[in-house]
């Protein structure tokens, strides 16, 4: 996580430094501020934020902190909840989230450790991911925006039959969701769009790596956000019929292309719903660009 000088402030899961460090056009005297021990949820102009959200991710950093690696014994929730100031109740709820996202593992009669799973190249990396912090998020979009724009560019020279229409049929079902308001069949055919579309490349390493990106950013609406993010979804259904008519085409350029367009956009809206949390629906709005 970005250090900067002073202490740390959390702001719905924003992390920024009393110094008068801005992130993403935010400054200290325009959001509230919310402390690292607070369990309790706190709303703030409007916004409400379950206290076991806000301990997920405090657990998180106390990993992080004490440099803790896939399959370290973690301390127990008694001594969780001591050191955050928070009850027992509350940290458990919290370490549910976590297991369900498959950043810990709760073994019985044995404790808690750190996930060791095979497939998360992520918690191989140096440092973790912090669902909450901005920075780590559009880090993760640069990341994504080289995986998936190479990943759609293979894709339009090397896709098989069987290939286009997996692709195909994951855009379907997006656009089946987004027009018959069912946000679970949307995500499962985006979900399955990307990865489609990174089998497609016939690169292993493109297709775990593109898992773990959307495997991390699935922590962030979680943790961070809570909700679904729903404001690109129209935009989202057009730009996957353009990523996918230029990989059926055979058009590696204009995919390459029309997967960056994509990426850039989601990123966007992201960006909108974190200012919609912090500054309220009255606030200072993102464009485009």
């Amino acid at each position: 996580m970005r250090q900067s000088r002073g202490e740390q402030v959390i702001l719905f899961g924003v992390t920024q430094a009393e110094s008068g460090d801005t992130v993403a056009g935010m400054t200290p005297d325009t959001v509230a501020r919310t402390p690292a021990g607070a369990g309790d949820a706190t709303p703030t102009r409007g916004a409400y934020r379950p206290g076991y959200e806000r301990v997920a991710e405090q657990i998180l950093e106390l990993i992080a902190r004490s440099r803790l690696r896939p399959g370290d014994r973690m301390p127990t929730e008694n001594e969780i909840a001591g050191q955050l100031g928070t009850s027992r109740t509350v940290v458990r709820e919290a370490i549910k989230i976590l297991s369900a996202l498959g950043r810990i593992k709760a073994q019985k009669g044995r404790g808690l450790y750190v996930a060791d799973d095979d497939g998360m190249l992520g918690m191989r990396w140096e440092g973790f991911f912090l669902p909450t912090d901005l920075d780590h998020i559009y880090m993760l979009f640069e990341f994504r925006r080289v995986q998936e724009s190479e990943a759609s560019r293979l894709a339009a020279t090397r896709a098989t039959p069987v290939e286009l229409r997996a692709i195909g049929t994951a855009a379907q079902m997006c656009r089946e969701g987004h027009m018959t308001e069912q946000p679970e069949l949307f995500r499962r055919g985006d979900d399955e769009f990307h990865l489609s579309i990174a089998a497609a490349s016939h690169n292993p390493f493109l297709v775990a790596a593109v898992r773990e990106a959307r495997r991390l950013l699935m922590q962030s609406a979680t943790i961070g956000l809570h909700g679904t993010l729903g404001g690109h979804a129209a935009e989202a259904v057009e730009e996957h019929a353009a990523i996918y008519q230029a990989i059926r085409d055979g058009e590696p350029t204009a995919a390459a292309h029309a997967a960056t367009v994509h990426l850039d956009n989601t990123l966007e809206d992201y960006r909108r719903e974190i200012q919609r949390r912090v500054f309220g629906p009255e606030g200072h709005g993102y464009g485009h660009g």
